[in-house]
C-alpha cells in the first residue's frame, strides 16, 4: 500500500468567510494568504506557518444547512497536536484571555485535550498524546 504524510490542507465550509479568518488569524494565529472569488464561494485561504497546514475558509452561496453539527455524517472534529502537556494550561490560558468559550484540559490515559469550537460550531482540540512507557 502507497504510504502519506500529514495533511495538507484543511477546507472548510463557514458561513462568512471574512470574520471566519479575523478569528482563525487572531484564536490560532494563522496568516492569511489569499482571497479568491468564485461563481458560486468566497475562499480565504490561510496558512498555520511553523507547519506549513493550509487552512481553507469557504463560504459557498447556497448552504443546505445553517450550522455545523458533528453529529451528521461528515467531519466530526479536527484535533491540532501540541508537543508537551503544559502547551494545553498554555492555550486554556490564550483562548480564555480571547473570550474563547473552551473545555477546561480533560486528562485520559492516552493524553490531554482541551476543546473549542470555531464561530460555526465546528468543534476543534489541542491533543496531548502522553508517552507511552517502554519496559
Amino acid at each position: 500500500m502507497p504510504d502519506f504524510g500529514a495533511p495538507s490542507h484543511i477546507d472548510l465550509s463557514v458561513s462568512d468567510a471574512e470574520p471566519s479568518a479575523r478569528w482563525y488569524c487572531e484564536v490560532l494565529g494563522l496568516r492569511r494568504v489569499r482571497r479568491a472569488d468564485f461563481e458560486n464561494r468566497i475562499m480565504i485561504v490561510l496558512l498555520h506557518r511553523a507547519t506549513g497546514l493550509v487552512v481553507g475558509l469557504n463560504q459557498h452561496t447556497t448552504v443546505p444547512v445553517a450550522r455545523f453539527d458533528d453529529r451528521n455524517v461528515g467531519l466530526d472534529h479536527i484535533g491540532f497536536s501540541v508537543a508537551e502537556r503544559t502547551d494545553l494550561d498554555a492555550w486554556e490560558e490564550q483562548l480564555t484571555a480571547l473570550g474563547v468559550v473552551h473545555s477546561p484540559v480533560q486528562d485520559s490515559a492516552n493524553g490531554a485535550a482541551l476543546v473549542f469550537r470555531d464561530p460555526d460550531n465546528i468543534q476543534l482540540e489541542f491533543w496531548w498524546t502522553r508517552p507511552r512507557r517502554t519496559s
